[in-house]
């Protein structure tokens, strides 16, 4: 149940070219991805959590239950062995969809799709992330 509200449904995404979301935001919301992947590889659950808005500390309010539904929940975003931005859509002035091609810790590629949101504090900060398996990803 928990797991579902920080997995918003699988749904096809069209995604427009960086173009259309400017340069700094993408950046930003990049680095915040990165950010977080980065902590996730280093075992740095409180760094990681710092990444997450208000929305999924609500649901996951510990750094604890936090790490323990992406332990569970998302493994490839947990210990990816690589990864990589893809496509990015900006969906408003304060919204971004980014997608992040994985190569997960059994060596096979997924596909992440994170949302994320400008915060009163002018940060951008995860607010959800969607996973699948793929076949095949182009980067």
């Amino acid at each position: 149940m928990r797991r579902a509200f920080f997995a918003f449904a699988v749904v096809p995404f069209i995604f427009a070219s960086q173009a259309f979301a400017g340069d700094a935001e993408v950046k930003a919301a990049q680095t915040v991805i990165d950010g977080q992947l980065r902590a996730f590889i280093a075992n740095d659950g409180m760094t990681a959590y710092s990444f997450a808005a208000p929305n999924v500390k609500r649901v996951f309010p510990t750094v604890d239950t936090f790490m323990n539904m992406v332990t569970k929940g998302y493994p490839p975003v947990r210990q990816p062995q690589t990864y990589s931005f893809g496509k990015v859509r900006e969906t408003s002035p304060t919204s971004i969809i980014q997608q992040v091609l994985i190569v997960g810790p059994d060596g096979k590629d997924y596909g992440a799709v994170y949302t994320l949101e400008l915060q009163p504090d002018g940060s951008f900060r995860i607010t959800g992330c969607s996973l699948r398996a793929s076949t095949s990803l182009s980067t």
